[in-house]
């Protein structure tokens, strides 16, 4: 069940997460956050700069790796220490109208890189919706170290609602994604700011 009136127990979330391991993801574009992003998708690209210099870069990525992104507020991610590489699967709970919302993804792939055209460093990950996803897509999660010094959070998505209840409620379910952009954003200021 990918949707329930009370909080999902910690038996339930290990059971959903040993069942989804063994599933392929829900879409075939796998990967696809790393260039183009294929036709079909709703596209999301957002950024924010978080701050300035090297300090500020290094505890932005460890607020990613920390998974700290994810507003706390309404929002849950099993297990909360997850490692972010290439193959682990984690559970999602979004509380929405008195509803959890549960959803699964696997990391595809891991982002470092180092003196790029447009970055001295980025770092992050990308993880693709498995079958117990309400939407189906990929995000990509990074933080960059631009050439200038600036410190940016970027978002970077391709989606499209599976589950029928996101089909019939597409506008709700996309307002919800835009109010996970601007929380996440603020979520990673946040962590950023209290450093400083």
């Amino acid at each position: 069940m990918l949707w329930q009136f009370h909080s999902p127990t910690s038996v339930q979330t290990d059971r959903l997460l040993r069942q989804q391991e063994l599933l392929a993801f829900s879409y075939e574009e796998v990967g696809a956050t790393r260039g183009e992003f294929p036709r079909g998708f709703v596209h999301d690209r957002n950024e924010i700069i978080l701050g300035h210099g090297l300090a500020d870069f290094e505890w932005a990525v460890e607020g990613l790796r920390m998974w700290k992104m994810f507003p706390s507020e309404w929002s849950r991610l099993d297990p909360l220490d997850a490692p972010q590489v290439t193959g682990t699967v984690v559970a999602l709970t979004f509380r929405l109208a008195g509803i959890y919302w549960r959803s699964t993804a696997r990391i595809v792939y891991e982002v470092n890189e180092t003196n790029t055209p447009d970055v001295q460093r980025r770092c992050g990950f990308a993880y693709g919706t498995l079958p117990g996803h309400v939407e189906c897509g990929e995000e990509c999660f990074t933080i960059a170290l631009r050439h200038d010094g600036a410190v940016v959070y970027e978002l970077r998505a391709f989606s499209r609602p599976r589950f029928w209840m996101a089909r019939l409620a597409n506008s709700l379910a996309r307002r919800w994604q835009r109010k996970f952009v601007r929380d996440s954003q603020q979520a990673l200021l946040q962590h950023v700011r209290a450093e400083n």
